[in-house]
């Protein structure tokens, strides 16, 4: 209620919309961060007349597609993301505005923001990221109505304090009263006409228009009870039947790029697959006029900089901000592209709400975690992504992969940017040989048996950089006379599960080896492999995997002293034969 006449005057005077076509490429977008007033979305819906009473009343209901925070779900295809988690409009709204520029789209894109979520860190890595992009086409809408979920926000209606800090940003600000339809007009048509990104600070009432309710503490996020429900809609005019009308979009079309060729780069030398990565990338560019990479200021590591030098104007900067990182992405691929975002496996854990809500945002696209395991070596463990494998097998939808060599990274790659959902890829920070061809293809939910014969007595099962170990190993346990099998698992999610029940039915014993905590990652990825089909295990498990905090040390060290090493590898093979 306190944000209605903020919508109303938006949606029925400047928001350049075709609600009959939410796919008009002249469309401005809007969205709503503070995803609790999704009925006030709803009932936007209803003013436009794109959905009717009856389906405005099923709010909350099973099955309705009105839930209880906003997501782009079927039946309601005017949602373009999902929101509700705070702090997340104003990066992906960002995403979205860059977007429209890359795409030579006229657009504006308007969030409307909460004032408890202007206490998000990631709101201010947004607002730094747009001033420093000249994002002119962003607009936000700052509900400043004083009161939170529990009580008074940090700054209640200090709305000079939000000036001045969005100022110090780079933003244009605009002080309005929240109530006056004239003053909010006229703060729009000032921030629609400028170059710089906009923060209309306009003082609301929390309950406007009902005196019960008004400023009132203890009514969020529920129903006004029933005897005062006729009191109500008196005090706010009566039953109406209320119609907005937005402006007609422009006519827009997109700026055209005739795709070009692509070359698949090749290996036959030790390559990081970090590098191999970026050369991926930069080789999918100019077939690709979609693809739009971004990093959180380390291009020179996860090597998206080769990309950058091929394609700056479709690199993003986006600093170390990670989680605007993310939500720009989910942003980009909301209005047609398609983003790759890379960083140090270890900072998207700061970014996982961001990547969890792009699940519910049923989001497309792509993200690389470099420098991951105790093999990065004397960085020591904050730099170690220990954590990523289990963290992204856990979203919904999600492909997770770690690719051995060089020439495994591009197969991946080029199929990760047409994956639906979100996929993840692993890298490695240091040099390893080639395994594959240049022209091997590798699956998304397959496996590579790299050694294998009749009498095998155990599988080890590695990905990535531990594979080179278990392919030792196999050879020193060859030389005793103990033949095994060396499984790539390459594809963590989707697992390759019949070849892991194959292996399991054959040799018995399997032997999981990954550079990442015990819990959660490839190895309890291969058990639930296993038991998926409600079998019972027939065989032996084992997994060898970090399990006390590591320190500094050469990466060969490191490996050692985590027990993924060869020899170690060895050890458990003879010991649980």
């Amino acid at each position: 209620m306190s944000a209605a006449h903020l919508t109303a005057v938006l949606f029925s005077n400047h928001l350049r919309y075709d609600p009959e076509n939410p796919d008009h490429p002249g469309n401005d977008h809007f969205v709503i961060s503070k995803g609790h007033a999704s009925p006030l979305l709803y009932s936007l819906y209803k003013a436009l007349g794109v959905i009717d009473d009856d389906q405005l009343l099923s709010l909350r209901e099973m099955g309705s597609p009105l839930e209880g925070h906003p997501a782009p779900v079927e039946g309601l295809p005017w949602v373009e993301v999902a929101t509700g988690s705070l702090g997340q409009g104003l990066p992906i709204g960002l995403g979205m505005a860059l977007g429209l520029r890359l795409r030579g789209l006229p657009g504006r894109v308007w969030v409307l923001l909460g004032d408890s979520e202007m206490s998000e860190g990631s709101v201010w890595e947004a607002m730094a990221n747009a001033s420093h992009h000249e994002v002119g086409n962003l607009i936000g809408i700052l509900d400043m109505n004083r009161l939170g979920q529990r009580g008074p926000t940090m700054l209640g209606w200090d709305g000079d304090a939000y000036v001045a800090r969005a100022e110090a940003f780079g933003w244009q600000s605009i002080q309005v009263d929240g109530h006056d339809v004239a003053a909010i007009d006229d703060a729009y048509e000032l921030a629609a006409g400028a170059d710089q990104p906009t923060l209309v600070v306009a003082r609301t009432v929390k309950g406007w228009g009902v005196s019960f309710l008004e400023n009132q503490g203890g009514h969020h996020g529920k129903a006004v009870a029933k005897d005062q429900k006729d009191q109500a809609i008196k005090e706010l005019g009566g039953q109406r039947s209320l119609n907005l009308v937005p402006p007609a979009p422009p006519e827009a079309a997109e700026s055209s790029e005739e795709p070009g060729s692509y070359q698949r780069p090749t290996f036959s030398e030790p390559i990081a697959t970090r590098k191999a990565f970026g050369q991926a990338l930069a080789a999918l560019a100019p077939s690709r006029p979609d693809l739009v990479v971004l990093d959180g200021e380390v291009s020179n590591s996860t090597y998206t900089e080769v990309f950058e030098e091929v394609e700056a104007e479709r690199f993003l900067e986006m600093y170390i901000a990670e989680q605007c990182m993310v939500g720009a992405a989910v942003g980009l691929q909301a209005v047609g592209l398609t983003p790759v975002a890379a960083t140090f496996a270890a900072f998207l854990t700061r970014a996982y709400d961001f990547v969890r809500m792009a699940a519910v945002s049923r989001a497309d696209m792509a993200l690389s975690g470099s420098h991951a395991g105790v093999s990065i070596g004397e960085d020591g463990p904050s730099q170690m992504g220990l954590e990523d494998l289990a963290m992204m097998r856990a979203v919904h939808g999600s492909t997770v992969l770690y690719p051995a060599d060089g020439n495994a990274t591009v197969s991946l790659v080029s199929q990760m940017v047409d994956r639906p959902g979100i996929s993840y890829l692993r890298t490695t920070r240091e040099d390893t040989p080639q395994l594959y061809g240049p022209d091997e293809e590798l699956p998304i939910g397959g496996s590579k048996t790299l050694r294998a014969g009749d009498d095998d007595r155990a599988t080890i099962i590695g990905a990535g950089v531990t594979l080179f170990e278990a392919l030792k190993a196999a050879e020193s346990l060859s030389e005793d006379g103990i033949s095994v099998r060396v499984v790539d698992a390459y594809s963590i999610k989707p697992i390759d599960e019949e070849t892991i029940r194959q292996a399991s039915r054959e040799t018995g014993l399997l032997v999981v080896v990954e550079d990442h905590w015990i819990e959660g990652g490839l190895g309890d990825a291969v058990l639930a492999a296993l038991t998926s089909d409600g079998s019972p295990l027939t065989g032996k498990v084992v997994k060898l995997a970090v399990t006390d905090m590591p320190g500094s040390g050469p990466p060969e060290e490191m490996r050692e002293w985590a027990g993924l090493s060869a020899s170690r590898i060895v050890e458990a093979v003879e010991k649980n034969l």
